[in-house]
């Protein structure tokens, strides 16, 4: 089962959108899917599906509610892309970690408690990462995580577990902004880093061009590993 569900901004102020679907039986534990500069689209809701099929809760925020609500858009299609990239511009990142907060909240509210993981792509592992510094999650991952390098003085406030997965080939990521996150993170225990090498940024979505099959189910069971650990 799954729909669009309602949730309450942190400050009461007003309400966005989840996509949210439901295990069979009790779930494991929640998951919020985070989602690249495209919105929630059909991409983003398949993961969601996925994740409830293996047991868990999961929810998918619409993040560019105060933008335009409900924005759908597609990485294949040019004038969409360059749509995307105008809302990233757009975007208010502090109000999306709050709002990805007030998504925990939910979250574990619909479970009667319990653990929530998080996993982001594009946009979405940036913010993956922050939440990471800046919200109670109990587990994060971020795939193909944006400007990371600039977040890194915020990672004495991670306290639980961090994998990134880096495509070494990434249009969007350089390989000095790589060489920061790979030197600036290796101290830091709670964080594991898997590169990708040869591949370019979005190789793990959920359809079309950008995707490579390999890959994409190496860095999806990593996760799956990964969660089932540490939400357990």
């Amino acid at each position: 089962m799954a729909e669009f569900e309602s949730i309450a901004t942190l400050d009461g102020s007003g309400s966005f959108d989840a996509y949210v679907a439901r295990p069979d039986g009790t779930p494991k534990a929640a998951i919020i899917i985070i989602q690249e500069i495209f919105g929630v689209n059909e991409g983003i809701r398949r993961k969601c599906d996925a994740w409830a099929a293996a047991g868990y809760l999961a929810y998918a925020p619409d993040l560019f509610w105060r933008l335009r609500p409900h924005i759908e858009l597609d990485a294949d299609v040019p004038e969409e892309l360059q749509e995307a990239f105008g809302l990233f511009g757009q975007f208010d990142q502090d109000a999306g970690i709050a709002d990805i907060e007030a998504t925990i909240k939910a979250a574990r509210a619909d479970m009667g408690g319990g653990k929530v993981g998080l996993v982001g792509y594009c946009l979405g592992g940036r913010l993956a990462f922050m939440s990471a510094c800046r919200t109670d999650g109990d587990a994060f991952v971020g795939y193909y995580g944006v400007g990371i390098d600039g977040l890194l003085n915020e990672q004495h406030a991670i306290g639980k577990p961090v994998l990134l997965h880096i495509p070494t080939a990434d249009g969007f990521v350089p390989a000095e902004t790589q060489k920061a996150m790979h030197e600036g993170l290796s101290d830091n225990r709670h964080v594991t880093l898997y590169d990708y090498e040869g591949l370019d940024h979005g190789f793990a979505a959920e359809m079309g061009a950008r995707r490579n099959e390999e890959a994409a189910t190496l860095a999806d069971g990593r996760t799956a590993a990964f969660f089932a650990e540490h939400l357990a």
